[in-house]
């Protein structure tokens, strides 16, 4: 039994071997074939190829033969040209080569020509060197006959001969120099009348400029009261927050602002009024009130001094001196507006530079920024003109603007034009009818006061008021006072000024002390 099934179990293993023999052989004859199909393909792909790359090789030898034809024929082309170029320039080259032999050749001559000219020259000069020996041995003999006729020598004629035209030649020339002097001043004096009239007329302004003022309106006496406070304390904090004094007189409806500072002057006047209008007065509104009005001086003094530059086309401007013109708006000189009174001087400036035929614009900025030390002055001690030169020169301006603004009440000297230009312009400007505001009476009495002061020391001849009083001119004995002695009594006289006299700005004090001869021809 089991033989048998072991038996038919062999078989069935036999069938499925001979099954799976046929089936693995019918994949590997299929695969075979698929081999075969593609081995087929590939070798066609591959003749295909070989074929394509043999066209290509054909195409790009022919490419190559035609690439080297072109650039052989455009090889041979430039050696032509190049020949031809070597072929002209040969011909120049021959060309000068044959201007140079001719040069050469008329060198040569000429050469031998200027030989010639030296022998005959040298011919020439020793012929006159023998004639000079024959003269001068007949002038030595003429001035010994001379000298015999005469009695004098030879080198005291030359002597007396020379004094003679020396006194001569002097007496004429002082007279052409009297002469030329005189016509110069002359001149120069009706030149110089004739430019600053015509710059006078040329220039229009209000006859009063505007200037601010210290007196704030109240509109019923009961404000004072408020303004005053319970014990004074609205007052006070006015007069703390501003630095500015608040008079509170026997005049209706009417409070009196004082101070130095023209801008902290203008806020404290602006505070109260802003204060009056709102109605609400006491110690933490004003400070509140202050600081805003101190915001609003400081952007309208900016925009004003803007407004300045603009008007007169500057640039390059410092923005502080910017700033320092905004400020002069509020600052007054004799009720003349300051920075009003600056821009005219520039104007005034700027025309008689151009009348001049001067840099217009350089006397322009000059006559502007002359008083911007005013805007400072209250701050910092020493005269306006020197403050302002130090600012300009610290804000980069041109050593002639700073010198200009430095001397423009001659108190150093002048190193420019532009300086006695800016004074003049300046002169002008103050003096002109409706620009300042000074009664007649203080105005005189203020330079007799100049005048008697002076004229009460020792040793004193004249003394004259000069400069609408800002200088006084006096003139001492030159037997009486030696020059150091002069220097005192300035110093003196100064001294007595500053005592007895209320005066705004600075007096200069000019001794002179001099010893003139003066003869007359008759």
């Amino acid at each position: 039994m089991i033989g048998i099934m072991l038996s038919e179990i062999m078989s069935i293993i036999g069938t499925i071997s001979i099954v799976l023999g046929l089936v693995l052989l019918f994949f590997v004859k299929k695969r075979f074939s698929l081999a075969s199909e593609l081995l087929g393909q590939a070798q066609e792909k591959w003749r295909n190829a070989k074929r394509d790359i043999e066209n290509e090789r054909r195409e790009a030898l022919v490419k190559l033969k035609d690439e080297i034809h072109k650039r052989r024929n455009e090889f041979e082309l430039e050696v032509k040209r190049e020949r031809l170029e070597l072929e002209r320039f040969q011909n120049k080259i021959n060309a000068k080569y044959e201007s140079l032999e001719k040069k050469e050749q008329r060198l040569e001559e000429i050469s031998t020509e200027l030989q010639q000219r030296e022998r005959n020259l040298s011919r020439t000069s020793d012929k006159i060197r023998v004639n000079e020996h024959k003269i001068k041995t007949l002038f030595d003999e003429l001035i010994v006959k001379l000298e015999t006729i005469s009695g004098i020598t030879r080198e005291d004629a030359r002597k007396e001969l020379m004094s003679t035209l020396e006194a001569e030649v002097r007496l004429s020339s002082e007279k052409w120099v009297q002469k030329v002097e005189e016509e110069t001043k002359q001149i120069a004096k009706d030149k110089a009348v004739n430019i600053v009239v015509t710059a006078m007329q040329r220039y229009i302004s209000e006859q009063v400029t505007p200037h601010s003022s210290g007196i704030v309106h109240l509109p019923n006496e009961e404000m004072k009261g408020r303004i005053i406070g319970k014990e004074g304390r609205n007052i006070k904090a006015l007069e703390m927050a501003t630095g500015m004094e608040f008079v509170i007189g026997e005049t209706p409806e009417i409070i009196t602002i004082s101070g130095f500072n023209p801008v902290r002057r203008e806020v404290a006047r602006r505070t109260l009024e802003k204060l009056i209008s709102d109605g609400r007065i006491n110690p933490s509104r004003i400070e509140e009130t202050v600081a805003q009005c101190e915001k609003e001086i400081d952007e309208i003094i900016e925009e004003i001094g803007k407004e300045a530059i603009l008007e007169l086309n500057l640039q390059g401007v410092h923005p502080e001196i910017v700033t320092l013109l905004g400020k002069l708006h509020f600052r007054t000189s004799f009720s003349q507006n300051v920075l009003v009174h600056s821009k005219e001087v520039g104007l005034f400036a700027r025309m008689i530079a151009q009348e001049l035929g001067l840099d217009g614009q350089m006397a322009l900025r000059a006559g502007l920024l002359h008083d911007i030390g005013k805007a400072v002055s209250a701050e910092v001690e020493g005269p306006h003109a020197s403050i302002g030169a130090d600012i300009a020169k610290r804000c980069g301006e041109d050593p002639i603007v700073v010198n200009a603004i430095a001397a423009h009440h001659e108190e150093v000297p002048f190193s420019s034009i532009y300086g006695p230009i800016v004074m003049i312009a300046d002169t002008i400007s103050a003096s002109r009818p409706g620009a300042r505001r000074e009664t007649l009476t203080a105005y005189i009495k203020r330079l007799e006061k100049l005048e008697e002061i002076a004229s009460g020391f020792e040793g004193v001849k004249k003394s004259f008021a000069l400069q609408a009083g800002r200088e006084v001119r006096i003139i001492v004995e030159e037997d009486f006072l030696d020059d150091e002695k002069a220097a005192i009594l300035a110093r003196d006289i100064a001294r007595r000024i500053e005592k007895e006299m209320t005066f705004p700005g600075q007096i200069k004090v000019n001794v002179i002390r001099e010893k003139r001869s003066i003869e007359y021809a008759r």
